[in-house]
């Protein structure tokens, strides 16, 4: 799951049993992608702008990749973004192509590391298949480079349309159903929490 709330990673055995392998330890990514877009003008939500602009010039300034410790699915993507403050604060970046060095050099450092941490997850679970969710999995270079990445370990990449790539709605939902058809519900008793364990 790849959004503007969350960077996690869940091995996912069956629609009720999953367990959470790893998680962003501060920024989601795309929190990140929306920070970065605010930072150059370029507005929210930053994603999609940055995705555009990033088409126009090659990734060629060096960010950090921040993997964390080898044996750890989490995420970081803070000293990326502190990364990205500097070098605008250093730089010129007030021209459109400059703006888009920036862009699709920030882009590129991101999905790397989704791409890194995802296939290492599968690879060590034995899986063959990541499904992408949440806003960030509509980024076609994302999901294409992923794609690219994954087919070298004979992994195949499944993500929803564009349409439902962002619809928290229709996620939880979905995820609701499942949980009905279960059985597993709850009384009206029940608290309301603004961010449930999704077991």
């Amino acid at each position: 799951m790849v959004s503007g709330g969350h960077t996690n990673i869940y091995h996912v055995v069956s629609p009720h049993h999953f367990e959470l392998m790893g998680r962003t330890r501060d920024d989601a990514a795309g929190e990140a992608f929306d920070k970065v877009s605010k930072m150059l003008g370029l507005g929210y939500p930053g994603g999609p702008a940055i995705e555009a602009l990033s088409r126009t010039q090659a990734p060629d300034i060096t960010f950090p990749r921040t993997l964390l410790e080898k044996e750890s699915f989490d995420f970081s993507f803070s000293g990326l973004k502190s990364a990205v403050a500097r070098y605008i604060h250093d730089h010129d970046v007030s021209l459109d192509h400059e703006k888009a060095r920036v862009a699709a050099s920030f882009q590129k450092a991101v999905i790397d590391v989704l791409s890194k941490k995802l296939i290492h997850a599968a690879l060590f679970k034995g899986c063959r298949r990541i499904g992408i969710s949440g806003g960030v999995s509509a980024n076609r270079t994302f999901s294409e480079s992923l794609k690219k990445s994954a087919a070298l370990h004979k992994i195949r990449i499944f993500t929803p349309g564009p349409a439902l790539c962002g619809d928290n709605a229709a996620m939880v939902a979905a995820r609701g159903y499942t949980l009905i058809q279960k059985g597993a519900l709850t009384s009206l008793e029940e608290d309301v929490y603004s961010r449930p364990k999704l077991n």
